[in-house]
């Protein structure tokens, strides 16, 4: 299902010259009858470190369940910015209740904006989750399509003066972004391999945004009722180490051994 979506928005991205004032698509990809099968599940619980029941679902897992709509809608003619590259650069996540392999969902997606970023295009992607007709899970993310722009970049941020305790070190292999993107259906050439990354501006491959956030958040342990906010800071190379910190309500996602704290991910979960 998803191969010739793949291909059509690979095909269709050179076409596409990406502006904050393009007019967004009106469709509502929505699937209905969602069940979750316990074997997907626990492939996903394996890859990302969640330790929740056989039947519960994770926070993350309704955005992979829903990613061959958000893949229809983007890779779609009038859809203005190019799949081909696009950077996951936030998500935020509102969860009312525990889901489980029992609830049947109905899912959908639509794009809401187009917003001017220092290095192009940002576009935000809303995901809803519904269970007998009410809302039980939403996301909003937002999807960088990386061009030239007449402001060009702004001056550095300041370091981070404060970083969290660290709390766990963790080795990523090169592969990893090959098997999250079996597992998440998410095969971005920027995940895959240092060739096809390299052809898109990066010097190698990267992790899926959305594996990191699963990752803290599986060690965090979000509770069955919360709303958490996650922005993606810079892209964690691969194979790569990293420091997992928390304190409270925060977290982040760090380079391993590097005095300038760069920051990959910062992240917050609430309870509701």
């Amino acid at each position: 299902m998803l191969a010739p979506l793949l291909l059509r928005g690979a095909l269709l991205s050179p076409l596409k010259r990406p502006t904050a004032d393009a007019s967004l698509p009106s469709s509502r990809p929505t699937l209905s009858g969602i069940r979750p099968s316990s074997e997907h599940l626990g492939a996903y619980n394996r890859l990302c470190g969640y330790r929740t029941g056989p039947r519960t679902l994770p926070l993350t897992y309704p955005h992979v369940l829903s990613f061959p709509l958000a893949m229809r809608l983007m890779s779609a003619r009038g859809f203005p910015l190019p799949l081909l590259g696009l950077v996951h650069t936030s998500i935020e996540i509102d969860q009312q209740r525990a889901l489980t392999t029992a609830d049947e969902l109905e899912l959908c997606v639509y794009a809401t904006q187009l917003t001017p970023h220092h290095r192009g295009t940002e576009a935000t992607v809303v995901t809803e989750a519904r269970v007998g007709g009410s809302t039980v899970w939403t996301s909003s993310s937002t999807y960088l399509a990386r061009h030239r722009t007449e402001t060009g970049a702004p001056a550095k941020a300041p370091l981070d003066s404060t970083p969290l305790p660290v709390l766990a070190e963790w080795s990523l292999p090169r592969d990893l972004g090959r098997r999250y993107g079996a597992v998440s259906g998410d095969r971005n050439p920027i995940h895959l391999y240092p060739l096809t990354a390299r052809l898109l501006g990066f010097p190698r491959a990267i992790a899926h945004g959305m594996w990191t956030a699963a990752r803290c958040l599986a060690e965090y342990g979000t509770p069955e009722s919360a709303h958490v906010r996650v922005d993606f800071k810079a892209p964690v190379l691969l194979p790569g180490t990293v420091t997992y910190a928390a304190e409270g309500a925060d977290f982040q996602l760090r380079g391993a051994g590097d005095h300038s704290h760069k920051t990959h991910l910062t992240g917050t979960a609430t309870l509701r």
